[in-house]
């Protein structure tokens, strides 16, 4: 088998369905390709659904909703082919994407994590300048700064016409690894339950001597925001779990000092914009979205008195945290 596409869902059926659709009409005589679909435990009734429909892949059913770190590597353990493609549920793919991936990452053995071009549904293609967070850039007005002073460096870096650009990081809509390289980096990191296990995988790639690359010669359509929850209850879970990735991220990758620095920055910037649109929330009731900065005011206090209780900044929902009490 020469590529494995694994797909992590959860309840994001409708976009699934067109995703599944588009591989479904994929017919290649120069390469053999499987599709193994994780459900993160949706326990919504339409995994058996799905499983009928589309009956040509693998569908297997996680033990709850894991994270998606975890369905990615639970996925690739049942795996059989030479290379893994991670595929969004709110992508599109092409014969053509799958076979320029297969190629380019084949010809360039260098390269720990091939991506793509990726469109929208208003044409409007994605950027992919992404750099590592660091210490004079970890948050948003560092890290404009740091832009502007290197705005002819980094145009240089990602605005030239080259087959293949390098990007510190990709997203982890699309991305394309060998066996070989996965094996070596031992997978995606479980200390993440939902967002930053992109950064964490590819940081982990250029830590072992790899590249992570982006081909011109492919596109794929990802739908903006297409995998994602409307209610308010849901945002202020992702909009929490978001923060969350961020201390598990400077944990793992700061020295003592500066993750001391960073965790102290991040917790009174956060707590602080909380408890204002808290307030104003009580006032501005008719503001539905204000709602969502009291919810995350709650998760957050909830999760900094675990993490001071517990010692770790790993979500409780991540699998890494559930595997140290079982």
């Amino acid at each position: 088998m020469d590529i494995s596409i694994i797909i992590v869902n959860y309840r994001g059926w409708k976009a699934l369905d067109e995703c599944l659709e588009s591989i479904d009409s994929i017919t290649s005589k120069t390469m053999a390709f499987e599709v193994i679909l994780v459900d993160n435990f949706s326990n919504d009734g339409q995994f058996p659904v799905f499983k009928q429909k589309y009956s040509k892949f693998t569908f297997i059913e996680n033990s709850g909703n894991n994270g998606f770190s975890n369905g990615c590597n639970f996925g690739a353990s049942i795996a059989t082919g030479n290379h893994f493609l991670f595929l969004n549920p709110d992508t599109k793919l092409t014969l053509e994407a799958l076979e320029i991936l297969l190629q380019t990452a084949v010809s360039h053995p260098e390269i720990g994590i091939l991506s793509c071009l990726q469109i929208n549904e208003n044409d409007v293609f994605y950027k992919q300048n992404n750099l590592f967070p660091a210490f004079g850039r970890f948050f948003g007005i560092s890290r404009s700064l740091f832009r502007k002073r290197n705005k002819a460096k980094l145009e240089k870096r990602f605005n030239n016409t080259a087959d293949l650009f390098y990007p510190d990081w990709v997203t982890g809509a699309v991305i394309f690894i060998s066996r070989e390289w996965f094996s070596k980096i031992k997978g995606w990191n479980e200390d993440y339950w939902l967002y930053f296990e992109d950064v964490a995988l590819c940081k982990k790639i250029f830590d072992t001597g790899g590249k992570v690359a982006v081909t011109r010669k492919a596109t794929i359509f990802h739908q903006h925001g297409g995998a994602s929850r409307l209610n308010v209850k849901t945002k202020a879970l992702t909009k929490t779990e978001v923060i969350i990735s961020k201390h598990v991220y400077i944990s793992n990758q700061f020295s003592t000092g500066i993750q001391l620095y960073l965790h102290s920055v991040l917790i009174l910037g956060v707590l602080s914009e909380k408890i204002i649109l808290s307030l104003l929330s009580l006032f501005l009731f008719f503001i539905p979205k204000l709602k969502v900065n009291r919810l995350m005011l709650k998760n957050l206090s909830v999760y900094y008195l675990n993490a001071i209780q517990k010692q770790t900044w790993i979500s409780p929902r991540a699998m890494n945290y559930l595997k140290t009490k079982a």
